[in-house]
């Protein structure tokens, strides 16, 4: 009979996570190291290096080739509308902080469509990516648990699930606009409000807040709950607004296209009533009157979403689901400077 011998268990290949738990650092460091990228301090950079001299970690360039959904090289974004600024510069700020750690981002693009929303999320876990990044819309996220890869919530939180946030203060950043407008001396200053998402509502608190706070009472005819979150909302309804006996000596406008939309029928009508948006826009210090704006540092929250994104999948940081908020400015251009009579003059046509 031929001579057999014992076969030892194969032994799994150590992977970039396991460098990333020995060595204590995000799998971004690691990759960025095993791929000759720079931003690693040296200290890092060696014990990387110790790390994968113990574990004789060896990257498997064909596997590399031949699995683009391999868990340790792809992230996945799902955001709404890509020709909104917004999303964009989302997307592009997370693209970079993946693509300097060695990651590819695959992009799913859904607008507020839930169902379409839980398929593009489904089929992005199918193909293996090592975490998601998402701008949720409003529907129940529940069917995320147990989905096997951590999750980064962006711009808003998520029903149904306990997990990572990254958002902006949108109730601090509406309490900012209103207390501006309120020092100018404006009483009757009117909100034009988008579909009532998550951000929305809390700008909408904050400037509630910013009232009770000066003892002055909300004018609640002035709350204007638009039904579609256009410009072509915001103008129509800043003309009937504008035109009413005793219109709004100022206005805030709770999304950058809202703005756009109450800057245009306040060239038609020729007013000028106080005008403060939320979010900044382009050209926006290039018009006649420069808008004064809340603005958050919208590429860091992509940033930061990606940060955190990556080191989850690395196992690099097990704390419990994290908020992070980053605060909001004011920036003062001319429009919401105005003093409340020059609500009721008439620019030149």
């Amino acid at each position: 009979m031929p001579e057999t011998f014992p076969t030892k268990p194969e032994v799994p290949r150590p992977t970039m996570i396991d460098v990333a738990r020995r060595a204590g650092v995000g799998l971004g460091t690691v990759s960025r190291v095993v791929n000759g990228g720079h931003g690693v301090r040296d200290e890092t950079a060696q014990r990387v290096r110790a790390a994968i001299d113990e574990l004789g970690f060896q990257r498997n360039e064909v596997a590399r080739a031949l699995r683009p959904g391999k868990k340790s090289t792809s992230l996945a974004l799902v955001l709404g509308d890509l020709t909104n600024p917004f999303y964009a510069t989302i997307a592009k700020s997370s693209l970079e902080v993946a693509g300097q750690s060695g990651f590819a981002v695959v992009l799913g693009s859904v607008d507020e469509d839930p169902e379409g929303e839980k398929r593009a999320i489904q089929e992005l876990v199918s193909r293996q990516v090592a975490g998601l990044m998402i701008v949720p819309d409003q529907g129940d996220h529940a069917f995320l648990q147990g989905a096997g890869v951590p999750v980064v919530f962006v711009d808003r939180p998520a029903t149904g699930i306990d997990a990572d946030i990254v958002m902006v203060d949108n109730e601090g950043g509406g309490r900012l606009a209103a207390e501006h407008l309120l020092a100018q001396g404006h009483e009757r200053i009117a909100i034009l409000l988008a579909p009532s998402y998550y951000t929305i509502g809390r700008r909408l608190r904050g400037f509630r807040r910013a009232h009770r706070a000066a003892g002055i009472d909300v004018d609640e005819s002035l709350v204007i709950q638009l039904p579609e979150g256009n410009a072509e909302a915001a103008e129509k309804a800043t003309h009937e607004v504008m035109l009413r006996p005793d219109p709004p000596t100022a206005i805030f406008a709770s999304t950058n296209f809202l703005t756009e939309g109450v800057l245009r029928a306040l060239g038609e009508l020729g007013r000028e009533p106080a005008v403060v948006g939320f979010d900044d826009f382009r050209l926006a210090d290039m018009l006649p009157t420069p808008v004064t704006v809340v603005a958050s540092d919208i590429a860091e929250l992509g940033r930061s979403a990606a940060r955190l994104l990556l080191d989850r999948a690395s196992g690099a940081d097990t704390r419990p689901p994290q908020r992070i908020v980053l605060p909001c400015g004011l920036i003062e251009r001319g429009s919401g400077e105005r003093p409340p009579d020059s609500a009721a003059k008439r620019k030149p046509r």
